[in-house]
């Protein structure tokens, strides 16, 4: 496949993630109205529960307290998506050009709240047998997915060893 066909590949999953990130927030926000309900139980080991993160990645950083601290995570957020943009232009798998463009639109989706609300939306809250996992949304998920994915493609025995090869 063609480098343009896989960055083509790349921005539909990142338009995808954006959009299927931002139609969730907004049913959780509009429609449901979670802030007002606080936490709803789907399953006993899923809920909803509204959470309002000013930091980044599970809540890491959440007490910035200047109120450019938003902004500056935004800032450095869309670096991170040029930066990916310009891997995914020499993409040569089509894993490595989804998982950078749902790494982007989860990363933009995340950015588009902190610019609207001054802080990232985050509503799902999974737990089991006394553990609890951080409260995340789509775009989170997208993102650890995306990582996750690059990650296991750098492991695959023929990628491991044209790394071996060239040193």
């Amino acid at each position: 496949m063609s480098h343009g066909r896989l960055a083509s590949l790349g921005l539909l999953s990142a338009l995808l993630v954006l959009a299927a990130d931002q139609a969730s927030k907004y049913w959780v926000l509009d429609i449901l109205r979670l802030p007002d309900l606080g936490q709803v139980v789907v399953l006993p080991v899923l809920n909803l529960t509204m959470v309002w993160n000013r930091g980044v990645t599970f809540g890491l950083l959440n007490d910035l307290a200047a109120p450019w601290g938003g902004l500056l995570l935004a800032a450095v957020a869309l670096c991170v998506v040029a930066a990916l943009s310009a891997w995914l232009w020499r993409a040569e798998r089509k894993l490595v050009a989804v998982a950078l463009g749902a790494i982007a639109g989860g990363a933009i989706g995340n950015v588009i709240d902190r610019l609207r609300f001054g802080a990232v939306v985050d509503f799902l809250h999974a737990h089991a047998f006394g553990y609890s996992w951080y409260v995340f949304n789509v775009a989170d998920a997208a993102i650890v997915c995306g990582v996750a994915a690059l990650v296991l493609d750098g492991l695959r025995p023929d990628r491991r060893g044209d790394r071996l090869a060239g040193a």
